[in-house]
């Protein structure tokens, strides 16, 4: 028997021909990277970047006076602004002119308010009257205006109303300088509170009622002795509204619109007194804001005007209230000076537009 011996070591083995390849395949790559480079055109020199010298701004007195882009002008600032026109045309125009088209219809509309307490706009304004006005624009809301002054000439005078809120109040309201509101009140009234009165019949709106702006659950009194003759008629208008009839002579119909929801128990028929809370505020209906709209007919279905045909009355402010609206009126009139006033309508702070 044949033993095979052991081998020591790896036996010999025949070389491959793929590593040949790859060599080959190397040297290929490498001269055509070579090729190309000495193609390539050189890179042109680097020419080292210098920034421009900074120009001098001119003197400030050789640049001329322009006026920026409604894109770069800021907006304008909050507070009060003083608006001062001639009247020239409609109170709206002239507003607009100097307020701008977005703040001077509703300015316009809250002006009309404190002027109609002392003339019948705009039957009785003349050309060349001057009304000077503090108001603050509100996003959203009305503008808050502070201060109405208008030099009348069919009157001959100057009538003046400031914005004030007494001690212990819940509205600030608009007083003369001796402390009078400028508001009648009606004798009785429909509301004992409210902020301000914001239609009246003689305000050229063709309104057929007083409204009252007040919030939403204000008690409301009946204004005489009478009975219930219709309960929230025509709610998509008048929302929830009542009807009193008027006991015994002149048979007088009032009308209590946009209230809060009336209770059931509330019905066609029911008596009511003078003074007596018959229902609350509110604001349904063809209502855009909180108030009660009161409204006055004669049998005949005649509009009556509550200030006209209802005892009114003046109320002044206590005497413990008096210094405190002196030094508001002061305040207000410094911001209605000429030296004030003169910054160009549009721009931050007060305005001013003749």
């Amino acid at each position: 028997m044949t033993v095979k011996m052991p081998v020591l070591g790896e036996p010999t083995r025949r070389r491959s021909s793929r590593g040949w390849v790859v060599v080959l395949l190397l040297a290929v790559a490498a001269g055509t990277f070579l090729y190309r480079r000495r193609k390539a055109p050189p890179p042109p020199p680097q020419v080292p970047v210098v920034a421009p010298a900074p120009v001098a701004s001119p003197p400030a007195s050789t640049i001329a006076d322009s006026s920026p882009t409604p894109s770069t002008v800021p907006p304008p600032a909050a507070g009060p602004r003083f608006a001062s026109v001639r009247i020239d045309g409609p109170l709206e125009t002239a507003l607009v002119g100097v307020a701008g088209s977005e703040t001077g219809p509703a300015l316009a509309q809250v002006v009309k308010r404190v002027l109609v307490w002392w003339m019948a706009v705009p039957g009785d304004l003349r050309r060349g009257d001057a009304l000077d006005v503090v108001y603050e624009p509100r996003p959203g809301e009305e503008p808050r205006v502070s201060a109405v002054r208008i030099q009348s000439s069919k009157a001959g005078r100057t009538f003046e109303a400031y914005r004030f809120q007494p001690s212990g109040a819940p509205f600030a309201r608009f007083y003369t300088p001796d402390g009078e509101d400028l508001e009648r009140r009606l004798v009785p009234s429909p509301l004992d509170t409210w902020e301000q009165i914001t239609s009246l019949i003689k305000d050229g709106r063709r309104h057929k009622g007083v409204d009252f702006k007040t919030p939403v659950g204000t008690p409301v009194k009946a204004t005489f002795d009478g009975t219930i003759t219709r309960k929230t008629w025509n709610f998509r208008g008048n929302g929830n509204s009542l009807e009193v009839t008027e006991t015994g002579s002149p048979h007088r119909r009032a009308l209590f619109l946009h209230l809060s929801e009336l209770p059931r128990s509330e019905k066609v028929g029911t008596h009511v007194t003078k003074g007596e809370v018959i229902a609350q505020s509110g604001n349904t209906g063809h209502s855009f804001a909180p108030h009660l709209h009161y409204q006055l007919m004669d049998p005949s279905d005649r509009v009556l005007d509550p200030f006209e045909v209802q005892p009114t009355e003046k109320i002044f402010l206590p005497p413990g209230d008096r210094p405190a609206l002196t030094a508001e009126i002061v305040r207000l009139k410094t911001l209605m000076t000429a030296s004030v006033a003169g910054t160009a309508p549009g721009t931050p702070g007060l305005s001013r537009g003749r």
